[in-house]
């Protein structure tokens, strides 16, 4: 886990970046991204008397990927238990031994489910910079990272940014497989493979992105398995990030024939659950039909 601390203030910087974004429909049906556009870019609004954000980045790089290499694909970040509740237990702890340690400090724990510019606040904290597929790359570990924050009101000692080291490199944009990474550090999110298999709920994906789905039936990777900095990416060490022990050796054919009472057995407490049965079935038979 990689920390960093940033003064809670205003982001003058991706001000004009998310509203440009927004009013390209980048966000796609994804509105909750319009909402609360003042507090995204102003933590003060959200937590009254705020003062610092507090960062964190961690590991979720596996050690074991799928099989069958002609199945239908999962994002590493999802082979395990829900991040949102594995972190915000840690977070929890981390905010209760603040106050243990130095008395009664004011704030809230975040772990991308509120109106907070998570990267924008890591790359201010030295957690990486923000790379061209707008992921943030830490440049001893890669880009594997879930992120979250505390935001309190304590002031701290601040970090500050680290450079850009992603030079001339074009490895995320040129392998895109549906071009989502429309220039340089900006991503048409309806475009992405992510959006489309987990955020659209639409009864069928959009017949455009036939043969262009790279067999990803749940999330993506590409522009991070093609990432330079992932070499030095490590697996994580959270026993709650393993896989259920059926998933990585699911055939192509199991997941064509996956049944509800298999899917709620291994995605019991798991992000994918955010497509239910229904969406993720949805994904594979789009996939089934392009023979992808």
């Amino acid at each position: 886990m990689f920390c960093g601390v940033s003064k809670a203030d205003f982001l003058e910087e991706e001000a004009p970046r998310l509203e440009e974004w927004l009013n390209r429909n980048y966000q796609g049906e994804m509105s909750y991204m319009a909402n609360h556009f003042d507090k995204r870019l102003d933590p003060r609004l959200l937590v009254d008397g705020a003062k610092s954000i507090v960062s964190l980045a961690l590991n979720y790089f596996p050690d074991n990927q799928q099989k069958d290499s002609n199945a239908p694909k999962i994002s590493k970040y999802a082979y395990g238990k829900d991040y949102h509740w594995v972190i915000k237990d840690k977070l929890k702890e981390l905010f209760q031994y603040i106050q243990d340690s130095i008395g009664e400090v004011g704030g809230r724990v975040f772990v991308d489910s509120a109106p907070v510019m998570d990267k924008a606040w890591a790359k201010k904290s030295g957690l990486g910079w923000i790379g061209k597929n707008t992921n943030l790359i830490h440049p001893k570990a890669g880009s594997f990272f879930f992120i979250a924050e505390l935001i309190i009101d304590l002031e701290l000692e601040y970090d500050g940014p680290i450079k850009d080291f992603c030079g001339t490199c074009t490895a995320c944009i040129d392998n895109c497989p549906t071009e989502a990474i429309v220039e340089p550090y900006v991503v048409d999110g309806s475009k992405c493979i992510s959006y489309l298999t987990i955020e659209l709920k639409d009864e069928i994906l959009p017949k455009e992105f036939k043969g262009k789905m790279d067999s990803w039936m749940f999330g993506c990777d590409v522009c991070q398995d093609v990432c330079p900095w992932n070499r030095f990416s490590k697996k994580h060490n959270e026993p709650l990030f393993n896989p259920h022990p059926d998933l990585l050796s699911l055939t192509k054919n199991d997941w064509e024939d996956l049944t509800e009472e298999v899917f709620q057995e291994i995605f019991r407490k798991s992000a994918v659950k955010r497509t239910k049965f229904k969406g993720l079935k949805r994904n594979i038979d789009f996939l089934s039909d392009t023979n992808e």
